[in-house]
């Protein structure tokens, strides 16, 4: 099996082409595939399918074998694969995902793909889209309880289910004990994802990210901009953040229609053959 390592910003993935693998099971090619002792290692295993209502279709299964509807970091990496590998000629073009069509634009010098933009579509901040067992419309700065410590929650569905808590400072977050226990909350009868937000000042943040399925990555893309539209909806930021992560920057543009687009790089990291 012919196989490419990419990367967006640290969240990893191994990339296969099986245009016919549409309805196919990749639960334990995923989890043999992303071990990061015993296989390539990954957060996750995407595969190219083709698609009757879209250019493309992209199936995103989890570390653990789970299939999650979309991941913005992993959506670029696509769209770079796609076209550095000939599926896609076009520059823009359109990725069918279980959370709806999406469409990235390329951002091409010398014939390679330097940075993507993606139109995410809008958020929902209705409780049951995410889904939540609450009885409220929408939950903003909603306190919850872990381990007796109340935490203000606000919950957003970016394509996948996003939990934000804002922070005075991300890098004292125990991200490893709280993200789970946030992620599996009774609060979030599917789980959710869950980001650790500060506030540098209108235009910049810094989020850390547990990811449901996943566990600590170093980026989220979906997340960036579930974090950003948080942010600003609780009034501290503007629509266009600066995004830090672990090891770079993401570029988020929140529409005055409502629209999120995402801008920034994808990464491959080496193409081999395996034999399973």
């Amino acid at each position: 099996m012919r196989v490419t390592k990419m990367h967006g910003l640290g969240n990893d993935f191994v990339i296969i082409t099986e245009l016919a693998g549409g309805n196919k099971d990749y639960s334990e090619l995923a989890k043999r595939l992303c071990h990061r002792q015993t296989g390539i290692g990954a957060d996750g295993l995407m595969v190219v399918v083709s698609s009757d209502i879209a250019d493309i279709r992209m199936r995103i299964i989890n570390a653990d074998g789970s299939e999650a509807e979309m991941c913005g970091n992993g959506i670029r990496c696509y769209a770079k694969y796609a076209y550095e590998h000939g599926i896609m000629t076009k520059e823009t073009f359109t990725i069918e995902t279980l959370a709806g069509i999406m469409k990235p634009t390329l951002h091409i010098k010398n014939g390679k793909v330097e940075q993507v933009t993606v139109d995410m579509g809008k958020p929902s901040f209705a409780a049951k889209d995410i889904p939540m067992d609450t009885d409220l419309p929408e939950v903003m700065n909603f306190p919850i309880t872990v381990d007796g410590v109340e935490y203000k929650v606000s919950s957003v569905l970016m394509g996948v289910p996003h939990t934000e808590v804002f922070v005075e400072d991300v890098t004292k977050v125990l991200l490893l004990t709280l993200g789970p226990k946030i992620e599996k909350h009774p609060l979030f009868p599917q789980g959710t994802n869950v980001n650790f937000v500060e506030v540098v000042d209108d235009t910049h943040i810094k989020v850390r990210t547990w990811e449901r399925g996943a566990g600590a990555t170093l980026a989220c893309g979906t997340g960036c901009c579930g974090s950003v539209v948080m942010a600003h909806q609780n009034g501290f930021t503007g629509r266009e953040v600066d995004v830090a992560v672990y090891l770079g920057t993401l570029h988020i543009r929140y529409a005055d229609d409502g629209t999120v687009f995402m801008t920034g790089p994808a990464t491959e990291v080496f193409e081999t053959d395996i034999e399973l």
